[in-house]
């Protein structure tokens, strides 16, 4: 594994670990709670990361094809448990290491196709693209980083959300805060 890749993985590992530790902390009720009717729960969180990292490292990167419902993941308010959900996230983490694992340096100069569900990406862009325009392109260095900042970025919601859901000492960032 080259070595941007390799930081990348361990950052975002880290932060997998962060996101099961404050799973297990919680309910699957608690886990599907949404704070706000406007706020998402732990639970879409989670869907959600695992089909962005899906849909770019995955699909993208590795060529697999492309499935993910998108909206779905905001939209589900129960029916996935604790278990399953961490099991989802680590089988779409599994994939991701063995696509990334095989990259060369040159392959972070790259570009890619990233594809995307016709009305998820209507709904993103608020237009009426045709499905043959529902797709972006990223230089895969590029795209390496924005996923592991969006996924820094949820994990960081996920800590947070459990925290206020089921009030503990315990410091699942290693740190205290």
């Amino acid at each position: 594994m080259i070595e941007l890749t390799k930081y990348i993985m361990e950052d975002m590992n880290k932060q997998l670990d962060r996101i099961e530790k404050s799973l297990n902390q919680l309910s699957d009720e608690l886990i599907w709670t949404r704070m706000k009717d406007s706020m998402n729960s732990i639970g879409n969180l989670i869907l959600h990361l695992a089909g962005n990292e899906y849909q770019n490292f995955v699909s993208a990167i590795g060529n697999k094809p492309f499935i993910r419902e998108r909206t779905r993941e905001f939209t589900m308010d129960e029916g996935t448990s604790k278990e399953e959900l961490i099991s989802l996230i680590r089988k779409t983490r599994s994939e991701s290491e063995e696509v990334l694992s095989a990259l060369s340096n040159d392959d972070l100069f790259r570009e890619v196709i990233i594809r995307y569900d016709r009305d998820d990406w209507n709904r993103m862009h608020r237009v009426d693209a045709p499905a043959d325009e529902t797709y972006d392109t990223r230089v895969i260095g590029r795209l390496l980083i924005q996923v592991s900042a969006h996924y820094g970025y949820h994990a960081g919601q996920i800590v947070v959300l459990a925290k206020m859901l089921q009030d503990t000492n315990e410091h699942v960032t290693g740190h205290y805060h």
